[in-house]
């Protein structure tokens, strides 16, 4: 090879490195401007998410009684007057249904009746919602059983405990741009001057069903709690990680009767800490053998560390534990096999009813909405009806062990 040749050959040039940090900034700053201009384009900036307006028939199913009794008490004066919309349809508010609520307590028979929610000495009743599988229905799963409750007559407070703020988002909540000064449970349950519960908790526009959301910071109680730990600060020493939310809680329990947190899909100081301040667990599982061995290392991970807890003067005693089968396909034969073996290995621990996966669902999720927001009509009838009936049963069986507990 000539001494001309060899010149002429260059070695490949390496390709310029990528810094990952600002690729993935430039990224999240890229989908979040897409975000905000969804959300203007779905809710303009001065407006606020409001929840649709329901039918006389289905707030008669609501309320246990027939339309054409609420059509009585409307032409009597009784209660709140509905919309009439279009083809003559009465319309009623969320609120309306709770005055509707106040309204039939007041004649009915047995107490509790239309107001199902505590009564004297009766306890806080706190759900945690978890998994550390991705994909499990877990924040699909509390968002739905909050706003039932809610329809229902419970005072329900929900907490987004997750960073990744999705129970946030589907109430109308986007972290970066509406928590810029704070606003999350970790201002609450930090160590250096937390500020009392009820500051951070927000109306929704469901009647019935306050919010706590959630965002980024709060991985500060996940960074703050092994330092504190470590030092053995005499702050941390007088008020445990693991009571923190049970002590914030405290201070608002005579305002509901309800709590479902929304807990993050990893086991954590927060995650514990929920737990610590719980009364009843709701684990999903999504029936697939993947799933189930993760729940199975989650079971494991769980069982050690609470009994840590528990050692050092924990609460971990629950009025109830249950397993809830979700994005369930009853045509699916492995599904079936799975649900199958939960049932024959963990018994009553398994929910008689299951969440089925629906398109109807994952749609309504499209604009940050759940079934109990979007209009019916914007679905094949049949496709809604049985998702809509799939949730009812499972949140129907969750209130019943709500009752159970109160001793009902």
């Amino acid at each position: 090879m000539s001494r001309n040749t060899k010149a002429q050959i260059q070695l490949p040039l390496r390709a310029p490195q990528t810094r990952i940090d600002r690729l993935v900034g430039d990224h999240a700053r890229a989908l979040s401007e897409r975000l905000l201009a969804h959300r203007a384009q779905l809710f303009p900036p001065d407006s606020r998410k409001e929840l649709r307006r329901f039918a006389s028939g289905e707030v008669a199913d609501l309320l246990g009684v027939t339309d054409a009794y609420l059509r009585k008490l409307s032409l009597e004066g009784r209660g709140p007057q509905p919309e009439t919309g279009p083809g003559g349809r009465r319309l009623y508010s969320s609120g309306n249904i709770m005055d509707l609520r106040r309204l039939l307590e007041q004649g009915a028979k047995a107490p509790g009746t239309y107001l199902p929610g505590r009564r004297e000495g009766d306890p806080l009743q706190v759900i945690c919602v978890v998994n550390f599988k991705g994909g499990s229905g877990k924040t699909t799963t509390a968002a739905h059983l909050a706003q039932k409750c809610a329809l229902d007559g419970y005072r329900v407070l929900a907490i987004d405990l997750d960073p990744q703020a999705s129970l946030s988002a589907l109430h109308g909540v986007q972290p970066e741009f509406d928590l810029n000064d704070g606003g999350t449970l970790w201002d609450a349950i930090r160590h250096d001057d937390p500020l009392p519960l009820g500051d951070v908790i927000r109306r929704t526009y469901f009647t019935n069903l306050d919010l706590i959301p959630g965002n980024l910071e709060l991985m500060e109680f996940e960074h703050e709690t092994p330092r504190l730990l470590a030092a053995k600060d005499a702050a941390q020493a007088a008020s445990p990680f693991f009571t923190r939310i049970a002590d914030a809680l405290a201070t608002v329990e005579s305002d509901y009767d309800l709590v479902v947190i929304d807990c993050p899909p990893q086991l954590g100081f927060l995650t514990m800490a929920a737990l610590s301040a719980a009364t009843a667990v709701l684990v999903t599982v999504h029936p697939q053998m993947l799933d189930v061995m993760s729940m199975c290392q989650f079971l494991l991970m769980t069982s050690e560390l609470l009994g840590v807890v528990a050692g050092a003067g924990g609460n971990m005693d629950y009025d109830w534990l249950r397993y809830l089968v979700t994005r369930y396909e009853p045509g699916d034969g492995p599904q079936n096999q799975m649900v199958s073996f939960m049932r024959a290995l963990f018994g009553d621990h398994v929910l008689n009813h299951t969440v089925l996966k629906s398109t109807a669902i994952s749609d309504a999720g499209l604009t940050k909405q759940t079934l109990y927001e979007v209009e019916k009509g914007a679905f094949t009838r049949s496709t809604y009806e049985r998702a809509r009936e799939s949730l009812d049963a499972v949140n129907g069986e969750i209130e019943a062990l709500i009752q159970k507990a109160w001793g009902r």
